[in-house]
């Protein structure tokens, strides 16, 4: 570090000691283990390369850089995408050809084949999947993302490890140092006083909180029974995780998306989440970011309605989250597929333009996940939708059982007792595009999956794209013929990326060059027009049919209505007063706009 590097570390470490320390020492009082964290911080900030520390300069000095109507996201897992790291390099130009600038590598640390869950069962934070390269093919392709201004996210799991973690091994074998990093129990008593308190997460793959191992020994198991809960009451395994954080950091990450936050404080007698020391340690983690890798932004992985989650975004003096996914509409959106009313779609997008402008939603209409239908039932029920038929339903609607139905998929987490189940399958097949026989249908197809992302495109936030959907990929079936994915029907919508039909992008007569051709249309848009900024006045529009969803945005320069159909027949649409030209087609519009079934219009006020 030089002389000025050196001097920039102090001066952020002095203006965030003062709390760092007294929320520490509130949590664990211990001056000794905090003291160790700093020495720590400076080290990690010593190792950041010079490249980096040009980039935190550069972030410093545009804090809200994230924030830009300009930002387009893509997840992707790394072997399904181009077989390792090395070959994610070498796409990087068809990374650029999407439009993306910012790209979500899933998890990528290693983890043991048959227990690793899509990686998030971690064996060593500091390690790469063998078979998808090292730490030094990971800093290559950060590096070669950033010489392309493409921003990189990881996953970073903070609530537990994998049973093959080094220290859960130990803990096994009956170390005490170790075991007090987990919630280790000699007998079923304490477990089972917190069972009457916490709710179980995957009822049919992980009955129960706890997992009882060989040694006698029950252990915390949220989640799976191969990933021990992590006991952050330790200072030892804050202090750990976050030199893990920092050392990912150092390896060229510009967002770090928190796993599963609201899991991560236990406290017996509660139910074990959003308690409020979560908040201490998300806080604390920001600062450490700001305080050694300023250029860094905290993605919280929340999954609950906006207006729930607000409180991990923190307040304007004490930050938490800069970003959190948007998780409730995207399910609504589903929601409202298979309804056409939008109603409840309209009530959430409310609910979220009410929020301060500061808050940034990542936006999205698929991932790597199933789709839990965390709807808003109360509402529901007052227009005489029930939670258990509707979610009946809405299963049925996906799988195409119901009469008019063109949706495939599969249900995910099954439970013959209750009926709930969790819902997977891609942007493309949900839409029916893999049920399309005739040129008619494929069409209606294609416009509703481009309908659906113009609508996520034209919300405030980030839009994130799942890798295959801007190429209109497919259910993918052959994951039933391996044996360790065959239980698991979130791989239907996690194949590989078929580079046959990436070929046709360019291609106007196929799904796959329609689909692409039409994002990077809305895409491009998007950018141009400063009605698109995180900063512009948004609102729902009455169009006058539930079908319908109309929406507005402001920004003093310029008016955008937004209209989108979900009925699969044609709507008229009154338009509020004014004159517009649709910037997808040019056609000018005053007083009423015809609306194709599936259709979408960006209508800008003259």
């Amino acid at each position: 570090m030089t002389k000025q590097d050196e001097a920039r570390f102090q001066e952020r470490l002095a203006r965030h000691h003062d709390e760092l320390r007294w929320l520490y020492m509130e949590l664990y009082d211990n001056g000794s283990m905090f003291a160790e964290l700093v020495d720590q911080m400076h080290a990690f900030a010593e190792a950041r390369s010079a490249a980096l520390r040009k980039r935190d300069l550069a972030r410093e000095a545009e804090p809200d850089w994230y924030k830009h109507r300009s930002l387009l996201g893509m997840m992707l897992y790394i072997d399904n995408f181009a077989g390792n790291i090395n070959g994610v390099r070498k796409k990087l130009d068809y990374i650029e050809e999407t439009g993306v600038n910012c790209l979500h590598l899933m998890p990528f640390l290693d983890t043991v084949k048959g227990r690793d869950d899509g990686g998030y069962a971690v064996a060593d934070f500091r390690t790469v999947r063998p078979d998808l390269g090292t730490m030094d093919d990971l800093e290559k392709l950060t590096t070669a993302c950033h010489k392309k201004g493409i921003n990189v996210c990881m996953d970073f799991v903070m609530n537990h490890t994998s049973i093959d973690h080094e220290w859960a091994k130990r803990a096994l074998a009956g170390d005490g140092e170790y075991m007090s990093r987990y919630f280790f129990f000699d007998n079923p008593d304490i477990p089972a006083e917190y069972e009457k308190t916490v709710p179980q997460v995957f009822p049919t793959t992980a009955p129960g909180n706890f997992t009882r191992q060989d040694n006698g020994y029950w252990v915390m198991t949220t989640f799976y029974p191969y990933q021990w809960d992590l006991n952050y009451r330790n200072p030892r395994v804050f202090n750990e995780m976050m030199y893990n954080f920092l050392f990912l950091a150092n390896k060229g990450m510009d967002i770090i998306r928190i796993d599963a936050v609201p899991y991560i404080w236990k406290e017996l007698g509660t139910s074990c989440r959003n308690l409020p020391r979560v908040h201490t340690i998300v806080r604390m983690m920001r600062m450490i970011g700001e305080i050694v890798c300023p250029s860094v932004i905290l993605l919280g992985e929340v999954v609950m309605e906006p207006v729930k989650v607000v409180p991990y975004f923190g307040t304007v003096d004490k930050p938490e989250c800069h970003l959190l996914y948007n998780v409730t509409t995207m399910c609504t959106t589903w929601h409202t597929v298979a309804t056409r009313d939008t109603r409840l779609l309209r009530k959430q997008l409310d609910s979220v333009n009410s929020l301060p402008k500061e808050y940034v939603f990542l936006n999205y209409l698929r991932c790597h996940d199933d789709i839990g239908w965390g709807l808003d039932f109360d509402t529901l029920r007052g227009w005489g939708m029930e939670e258990v038929p509707h979610k009946k339903y809405l299963n049925e609607f996906f799988q195409g059982h119901t009469e008019g139905s063109v949706s495939r998929g599969e249900l995910y987490n099954d439970d013959p007792t209750t009926g709930d189940a969790r819902f997977c399958g891609t942007t493309a097949s949900m839409c029916g595009l893999e049920t399309a026989t005739t040129p008619e249908e494929e069409a209606l197809a294609i416009r509703q999956d481009l309908m659906l992302h113009a609508m996520m495109l034209f919300q405030s936030g980030i839009p994130m794209l799942y890798s295959g959907d801007e190429i209109g990929q497919l259910n993918d079936y052959t994951y039933k013929q391996d044996p360790a994915k065959a239980a698991d029907s979130r791989y239907v919508h996690r194949g590989k990326l078929p580079w046959d039909r990436v070929a046709q992008r360019s291609d106007g007569t196929t799904p796959a060059g329609q689909i692409f051709e039409g994002l990077h249309q809305l895409e491009t848009l998007r950018h141009a027009h400063p009605a698109f900024e995180a900063s512009a006045v948004t609102d729902t529009l009455d169009t006058g049919d539930n079908a319908v969803l109309g929406m507005t945005r402001s920004d003093g320069s310029e008016a955008l209505v937004g209209l989108f159909n979900f009925a699969n027949a044609p709507k008229q649409v009154p338009l509020p007063e004014g004159s517009y030209t649709d910037l997808l087609t040019g056609t000018d519009y005053a007083g009423t706009a015809q609306m194709p079934a599936y259709g979408a219009l960006w209508l800008l006020k003259k």
